[in-house]
């Protein structure tokens, strides 16, 4: 089986007195990967510490996204910006967003946001970089996001029929909304290009006052030939380096 590679999501641990330079050694010295998602000022640091930047988001607007053919050509121009930079600074992978369906059927979202990906498709196929579409919860944290099931993202990508376009499959967002996380992780593998994790309720740390075990979902993914990585985005309810620790050690295969 593949070993998990294991990444740090920014956003969620670099909070308080958190001293920037730190939380990247900390995380090095536990064996992270990759830190992912943090502000371009730190990349260069990130590699230098013998990690990856593992993602990064590839356009603005989470809500108002590729759903909306009025989109693509900002979009378009955002996602030809980050490819290159991607590129220099050997990022594999950019984060893309369905938008909200505001009324737009499903089907219809599916058409709409595959055409905004094709235009960009070819240029990340090329350039050897993933467009991973991100499903997030529309119940509890993103009311009315299109892209919330897996079978929705699967479509998006079977339409834009490209490698280059993949999901991620947020763990925590994918229990909220359709649960049976392992089945439908095997089932879609081919479709998912990045990983993020989190404790389901209350997205915090993966510990037993939380509904997803997550050893045999990560024997799940090992045991596939997926070979990206899975980004922890987690709220940690105490020390920040210390919930890394524990859940590198939870996670790790």
């Amino acid at each position: 089986m593949n070993a998990i590679k294991q990444s740090v999501v920014w956003w969620c641990f670099y909070r308080g007195d958190m001293d920037a330079v730190e939380l990247i050694k900390r995380s090095a010295k536990i064996g992270y990967d990759s830190v992912e998602m943090s502000p371009q000022e730190y990349w260069n640091v990130i590699r230098d510490h013998g990690m990856k930047v593992a993602i990064i988001g590839g356009h603005g607007t989470l809500t108002d996204g590729l759903n909306k053919r009025e989109n693509h050509d900002r979009i378009e121009d955002e996602l030809q910006k980050n490819i290159e930079l991607a590129v220099e600074y050997e990022i594999p992978s950019l984060i893309c967003f369905s938008g909200n369906r505001n009324g737009l059927p499903d089907d219809a979202g599916v058409e709409i946001t595959a055409e905004g990906l094709r235009r960009v498709a070819k240029t990340a196929e090329e350039k050897g970089i993933t467009l991973c579409v991100e499903l997030l919860n529309s119940k509890v944290d993103h009311p009315d996001y299109q892209c919330d099931h897996t079978v929705w993202g699967v479509e998006v990508c079977k339409a834009v029929g490209s490698p280059a376009v993949k999901l991620l499959y947020d763990v925590y967002h994918m229990q909220i909304m359709e649960g049976d996380l392992i089945r439908t992780i095997q089932d879609n593998i081919e479709y998912i290009g990045h990983f993020h994790t989190a404790g389901n309720p209350g997205r915090n740390d993966m510990d037993e006052t939380q509904e997803i075990y997550y050893p045999p979902i990560m024997q799940a993914i090992a045991g596939t030939d997926y070979s990206g990585f899975v980004g922890h985005e987690f709220i940690p309810k105490g020390d920040p380096i210390e919930a890394l620790k524990t859940t590198f050690d939870l996670c790790k295969v």
